[in-house]
């Protein structure tokens, strides 16, 4: 489904990824964890088209799309969500999943197409609003929201893109304890399916432990491990490079 080869950006003289290879297949869900500083933001951003690589491809279905903009590869079949909430402030929260849906459908503003669609396009992001637990709130305008509501809102977009993968930047980061489970139960959700792709950067491990098919961690840009999640974590220098533990022979 979606593969990156020789993954590289450079920054100056700082590599940020290095020549990160890997592959992604539909059904799967990915952790990708490292500590602060590892590069996975900016592998996020390199594979969906925020920044352009210095070197390496980015591929979707065998495709290569490193020449599309990010836009273009949101309609490829790359949905991604962010740290920081990328939503349109003004506009109220029903709004917001209507025209992610209205995108999505690729739906004009002619007056045949909206009388059409109006109602099939309510009744959806109704349906939206509810899973993420916004119904209630459809009227309020996303600005005045608050910062859970708001990471809950941009989840409600992405589902309403459908997208072939998902991409979570750290979805629970900001999120009171009570409002956490919404998106793990969302995730879990997309996860059972078995037909999308899922990566998610978590610095939660018990969330990873739970959620994650395979771990992948990265340490100053490079890939340092990638496996399932029971062997990549007892993996003593994975617990020395992430967890900041002494290796096993050193603590004896």
């Amino acid at each position: 489904m979606l593969e990156t080869r020789d993954l590289t950006i450079r920054f100056g003289g700082h590599v940020a990824v290095n020549a990160v290879s890997c592959t992604f297949a539909p059904g799967t869900l990915t952790a990708i964890v490292g500590p602060n500083g590892a590069g996975k933001t900016t592998y996020f951003n390199l594979i969906s088209g925020q920044l352009k690589p210095s070197a390496g491809d980015v591929l979707l279905n065998g495709h290569s799309i490193s020449a599309l903009t990010a836009s273009a590869r949101t309609h490829a079949g790359l949905g991604r969500a962010f740290q920081l909430t990328s939503l349109f402030p003004n506009l109220s929260v029903m709004e917001n999943v209507r025209l992610a849906l209205q995108s999505r459908q690729r739906v004009g503003l002619d007056m045949w197409n909206v009388w059409n669609h109006h109602r099939a396009l309510i009744e959806r992001a109704e349906q939206l609003l509810d899973s993420v637990a916004l119904l209630a709130k459809r009227d309020v305008k996303a600005a005045a929201l608050p910062h859970g509501d708001q990471r809950k809102l941009e989840v409600g977009l992405l589902m309403a893109l459908d997208p072939e993968v998902y991409m979570f930047d750290e979805p629970t980061a900001g999120m009171s304890v009570d409002e956490v489970p919404v998106i793990l139960d969302l995730i879990r959700a997309l996860k059972a399916r078995r037909d999308k792709t899922i990566l998610l950067v978590e610095h939660k491990m018990d969330v990873v432990r739970e959620l994650a098919d395979r771990i992948i961690v990265l340490h100053n840009g490079t890939l340092m491990a990638d496996g399932d999640p029971e062997s990549v974590i007892s993996s003593p220098v994975v617990q020395q490079a992430y967890l900041g533990l002494a290796p096993v022979e050193e603590a004896a």
